[in-house]
């Protein structure tokens, strides 16, 4: 595990964006995980800028998302596919038949789970997984509980994630309470990792998660056995790591 303390999110996200920019470099054709809501985006915005300055292109990159909401469909300003087309893949070349993200509007979402596992081992897995982390130690929408759910699953939203996300929603009733999400073993199979975390209000949790024990009711905790994870943090998320 390698730590990397950022001195603020703008940095931290330049850092974790020539991560990525270094792996396609070495990988046109890598397979990349990615993350959504807020901590990312900046991320997204300096590898656009990189594809812009022509330093990286995205032409030969297949992706896949960790998670959609169940209930909204791809058009709705709230799911992953629009939030995924409007902050990144609609201002880089990559190709529409290389995007993968869960279908929260599936007819038959046990289904739709275990196809998208499909797809995911059909493009031979993730070179590199980008994943946030929720103050409840999530990973994904891998809530905490009393075992890791291993492949993609449909999973019931905890209430302090439902109001962490209602900020982006109109109401917190607004939120949808159910979500398609890779699993523990599906994340943890990838080659390589990057968490990003910024902000004091996650400081307790990176904490935990780097140095407290491997539990279920901290899901981020199982990253602590990958052979490849970095954990990239402003200087507020780093706060008890520089103060143990």
């Amino acid at each position: 595990m390698r730590i990397i303390i950022a001195k603020d999110y703008n940095d931290m996200s330049k850092k974790a964006a020539n991560m990525v920019a270094a792996q396609i470099l070495l990988k046109p054709n890598s397979v990349l995980g990615l993350a959504t809501g807020s901590t990312p985006v900046m991320t997204y915005k300096y590898l656009i800028k990189l594809f812009q300055d022509e330093t990286i292109s995205f032409c030969h990159v297949v992706t896949v998302n960790l998670d959609e909401y169940i209930g909204l469909s791809k058009e709705h300003p709230n799911s992953y596919h629009f939030f995924m087309q409007d902050i990144f893949f609609n201002h880089v070349d990559i190709k529409l038949e290389n995007i993968y993200i869960p279908d929260g509007m599936a007819m038959d979402l046990e289904t739709e789970c275990i196809e998208y596992e499909n797809k995911i081992q059909k493009n031979k897995g993730i070179d590199l997984q980008i994943l946030g982390i929720g103050s409840n130690g999530h990973i994904g929408f891998n809530e905490p509980d009393l075992k890791f759910e291993g492949i993609t699953h449909c999973i019931n939203l905890d209430d302090e994630t439902i109001k962490a996300n209602a900020r982006f929603f109109e109401k917190e009733e607004e939120v949808p309470r159910r979500a398609i999400t890779m699993g523990v073993k599906t994340i943890m199979n990838a080659r390589k990792i990057i968490l990003l975390a910024n902000g004091s209000e996650k400081a307790k949790t990176v904490f935990n998660a780097i140095h407290g024990k491997i539990d279920p009711a901290l899901p981020a905790s199982i990253l602590q056995l990958h052979p490849d994870v970095t954990f990239i943090l402003d200087r507020e998320a780093a706060y008890y790591i520089n103060n143990q």
